[in-house]
């Protein structure tokens, strides 16, 4: 569904990811690791459109790179870290602006059926409907967070990239993103990509992982063959060992 292929990236210097190749299939959720500074973010930023690349991107047979920008954002969107909320939109308001890239004339046009459908359903599916005529500028940060993925629900989009979603969130709220995300992402046509710090969200998320160091591939597996022991020599620490010690608190 989502084909990479040599990709290389920066910001105007050197390339930060060098030369990376992956597939994603439809339904699949690739969860992307690795420490801070190794090109994770770089790497969405180019697969959104935002930096400068080379090497060719591929969503469902069309070359990301020559769709016109509107285009491209009917087939993939970005979500990025909790940021703060900083006008009196309602949710409601807030989320139909996910339904920009599906407007003939931008959103002076007015809202379509088509467009309250999926603002609509975006809202219940993250469990904020209740909350539509709430103005963002009162919600706690993991409602906010909630909303924000709801905007990127009502893009609809086949790929969505995720750039530390649950940033911030405490756990209820981290949990409540994540299922959302397995629930949207099962729908069938549609697949994720996805970069965490929290190792044990993005293992019980994934269905693949990719482990990226120094901006190269270090190692991409399905969940069910990967290799724990990979993570001590990407973070250069017992992770398993740590891992283990925390979860004796809970025994």
């Amino acid at each position: 569904m989502l084909r990479i292929e040599h990709l290389s990236c920066g910001y105007g210097g050197p390339p930060i990811v060098k030369d990376i190749s992956f597939h994603v299939k439809e339904g699949e959720k690739l969860c992307i690791l690795g420490p801070n500074g190794c090109g994770k973010t770089t790497l969405l930023r180019a697969l959104a459109g935002l930096l400068p690349s080379s090497g060719s991107m591929e969503l469902m047979g069309s070359n990301l790179r020559t769709l016109p920008i509107r285009q491209r954002a009917q087939k993939m969107a970005l979500m990025s870290q909790f940021s703060p909320a900083t006008f009196d939109y309602t949710v409601y308001e807030a989320v139909m602006l996910g339904r920009y890239a599906h407007q003939a004339s931008g959103l002076l046009s007015g809202e379509s059926a088509a467009d309250r459908r999926a603002v609509e359903e975006s809202l219940r599916l993250t469990g904020t409907w209740f909350l539509r005529e709430h103005l963002v500028t009162r919600l706690s940060g993991g409602q906010l967070q909630r909303v924000f993925l709801a905007r990127t629900f009502a893009q609809e989009p086949k790929a969505i990239l995720l750039d530390e979603p649950t940033n911030h969130l405490d756990l209820r709220y981290q949990v409540e993103l994540i299922e959302s995300l397995k629930a949207w992402s099962a729908a069938g046509g549609r697949c994720v990509v996805g970069v965490f710090h929290d190792m044990n969200l993005a293992l019980s998320f994934a269905d693949t992982v990719l482990l990226l160091d120094h901006g190269q591939i270090q190692s991409l597996s399905s969940i069910d063959d990967f290799d724990l022991s990979l993570l001590d020599q990407l973070y250069h620490m017992d992770v398993r060992g740590h891992m283990l010690a925390s979860l004796q608190r809970w025994v």
